[in-house]
């Protein structure tokens, strides 16, 4: 029998191999090999296997010990989730790889740079029940950017390893019904597309709010797309029609410009702060952070991606700010509105019993009304206090926040877009 394979370049997955690597990883696999001859960028890599997961953790006598702590635990008790997160990813990152999975990473990363031994590269998560078509999984594990060194890069895979048992990810999990032991983590190795020096943000190739499956919606601001998804900031938006997409006529319906106030950018990964949030300069604020034919390229490549898959899209891409070109990160199928069926075809109207003052306003998320207890939380460390039926107020929400997202009638916050990770998970 064959020896099972710990390492695989990207270049030799495709969706078949979901199993082994994972939704995130599987995707890109199959967009290098399928869509790079219609002019589809995606940034090379390798990705460790499922099975180098779980030799991991059987080899550090592991599996008893985690199985044992989540078997007991009640995700609804908060500060109970975020005592067995922490000593399960504790126990992760203070034990050894296997020596095999270290000298597969390292010829596979000396291959990956060649010649640039200090380029960056993007250390990614991929969990193998991820970016099903019911379940999208967006931003449950821990991603690593501007990553430099290969002593920093195996850290790094610990540090990913750990984060399937994020007190977010452990909640989800259980949410959606997926047995813990079930799942396994993959992790992806690519070439950083320098977005730090340019512009990067999520597509839908379906309309998040109406369903409406002949546009294709854009965000985007300045940085690393890491704002855009963790909801930092408030992006530039962008519908383009379909049809015109397809006959190559101008496509734009309506753009809107957002705040953009701060952007992600690369610091000094030596001292270990490889990225690091700064104010954008408040002309580059007015400025669309892309332009109109930026976007009709991004159109382009969405409808391509949409048509291989057969479905509604949700993709993340970046523009480099070296050679300007635009790039694919990932992309995995829309949860939300294309699971409507029917449904979503369906027109409704919701309305006030009995006119009441304005306090606030602002963009919805959703259509529905909700009432309930204002609950103030300042950060993460306090989502204990929500109850069910609250409507939590705060700056901003990111998939730590899943444990409570559902207990709450409704969520307003100060900033982030339609789509980002809290957006899609809510």
């Amino acid at each position: 029998m064959a020896e099972q394979q710990r390492v695989v370049a990207l270049d030799r997955l495709g969706m078949s191999d979901l199993a082994k690597v994972g939704g995130k990883n599987a995707s890109l696999g199959e967009m290098i090999r399928h869509l790079s001859s219609e002019g589809v960028r995606v940034p090379g890599g390798f990705a460790t296997t499922a099975f180098a997961f779980h030799e991991f953790i059987d080899a550090s006598a592991l599996r008893t010990r985690i199985d044992a702590a989540l078997a007991k635990l009640d995700v609804d008790d908060v500060k109970a989730l975020a005592r067995a997160g922490a000593e399960i990813r504790s126990w992760i990152v203070q034990a050894p790889l296997p020596a095999a999975l270290e000298r597969d990473v390292e010829a596979a990363y000396g291959q990956l740079l060649g010649q640039s031994s200090n380029a960056p590269v993007a250390v990614r998560s991929s969990a193998t029940a991820e970016d099903l078509p019911d379940a999208s999984f967006a931003g449950q594990q821990e991603t690593f950017l501007n990553v430099i060194g290969l002593e920093n890069v195996l850290h790094a895979v610990k540090e990913v390893f750990a984060s399937l048992y994020n007190d977010r990810a452990i909640a989800y999990r259980v949410h959606k019904g997926f047995a813990h032991a079930d799942v396994a983590l993959s992790v992806g190795i690519q070439r950083m597309v320098r977005s730090d020096l340019g512009a990067a943000g999520v597509m839908f190739t379906i309309d998040t709010e109406s369903g409406f499956d002949q546009v294709v919606f854009i965000t985007s601001a300045y940085g690393l797309g890491e704002t855009v998804v963790q909801g930092a900031v408030n992006p530039d938006e962008f519908y383009l029609y379909k049809p015109n997409i397809a006959a190559g006529r101008p496509a734009i319906l309506r753009k809107e410009r957002g705040s953009k106030a701060h952007k992600m950018v690369f610091s000094d990964a030596a001292a270990g702060r490889p990225v690091t949030t700064i104010d954008v300069p408040l002309e580059d604020q007015r400025r669309f952070s892309i332009t109109d034919a930026e976007a009709a390229e991004l159109a382009r490549y969405a409808l391509i991606i949409e048509r291989h898959y057969g479905r509604a899209m949700d993709i993340e891409w970046g523009r480099d700010g070296v050679d300007g070109k635009l790039y694919i990160l990932q992309a995995r199928p829309e949860t939300v509105k294309s699971q409507a069926g029917q449904d979503a075809q369906r027109l409704r109207r919701y309305r006030l019993d009995a006119p009441t003052r304005l306090l606030a306003s602002g963009r919805a998320i959703g259509q529905k009304i909700a009432e309930g207890t204002v609950r103030l939380i300042t950060s993460a460390a306090e989502m204990y206090r929500v109850n069910a039926g609250d409507v939590l107020v705060t700056a901003m929400t990111d998939p730590d926040w899943e444990p409570v997202m559902k207990r709450a009638a409704a969520i307003v916050t100060n900033r982030g877009g339609r789509t980002c990770h809290a957006a899609i998970i809510a």
